[in-house]
């Protein structure tokens, strides 16, 4: 298969199990693709985490979340330089934090003062962290999904303007129609039963390649257009 084919699979897989926010799906994969960042604006319980979780799961990639909280500090997300003593000689290590996943889902991306969201936003801009004068590369496979809760905003410390432009999207999620509802019930009770009698009784599918995801955006740069009788990525 194409490049193509397999991110359309990698659709169809996490589309079966994020039922009724096809658009989030959509943008997600369209952030993956264009090396982008996306900010998620939704109520809780609208399968944002389960989003990027299920594109993990699909995914050659490591996952990491980070609660953003007022207590918060920049090297909680960063990393910092760690004293390690061996053999009575002392050293500093730099202990990578959890930007340096592959994906990183920035959970209410608006509680955590503006230097703990200025240390995330850097990182998503120059790809690399600077500690103790010494410079950390981020994996070249890098997307960070922020999420902010649109009724809550008492506590909170809205992104400035300009630090919105580090976003490639700002996509807003609403509640899916009531035939996708009764879908999602159905498939949180069959996601209970036991794993040899459930719908993954099958055994998982295999993950996508990282390579494949670059492989897309190669195309995606050369201007590589599907066959007019082929399903764009997009839906109208």
């Amino acid at each position: 298969m194409s490049a193509r084919d397999d991110v359309l699979a990698l659709r169809a897989r996490m589309a079966a199990s994020i039922i009724g926010q096809e658009k989030m799906v959509e943008r997600l994969l369209l952030g993956l693709l264009a090396n982008g960042n996306l900010l998620v604006e939704g109520l809780p319980g609208l399968a944002k985490t389960r989003a990027i979780k299920s594109l993990a799961r699909n995914l050659d990639a490591r996952l990491a979340r980070i609660q953003f909280t007022p207590d918060l500090l920049p090297a909680d997300i960063t990393g910092s330089d760690v004293y390690y003593s061996e053999g009575g000689q002392g050293q500093f290590r730099f202990q990578p934090g959890p930007v340096f996943a592959n994906l990183v889902l920035a959970d209410e991306v608006n509680r955590a003062p503006a230097k703990v969201q200025a240390a995330l936003l850097e990182a998503m801009e120059e790809r690399q962290v600077t500690v103790g004068g010494t410079t950390h590369k981020l994996p070249e496979l890098f997307l960070v999904m922020a999420t902010q809760n649109p009724i809550e905003q008492e506590g909170t410390y809205p992104l400035p303007e300009a630090q919105m432009d580090r976003f490639l999207m700002h996509v807003q999620v609403g509640y899916p129609d009531p035939a996708s509802e009764g879908a999602i019930v159905k498939l949180n009770r069959d996601e209970e039963l036991p794993a040899d009698s459930g719908p993954t009784a099958a055994g998982p599918n295999p993950k996508l390649e990282q390579d494949t995801v670059f492989a897309a955006r190669r195309e995606k740069r050369r201007g590589k257009r599907p066959p007019k009788d082929e399903e764009p990525l997009r839906s109208p």
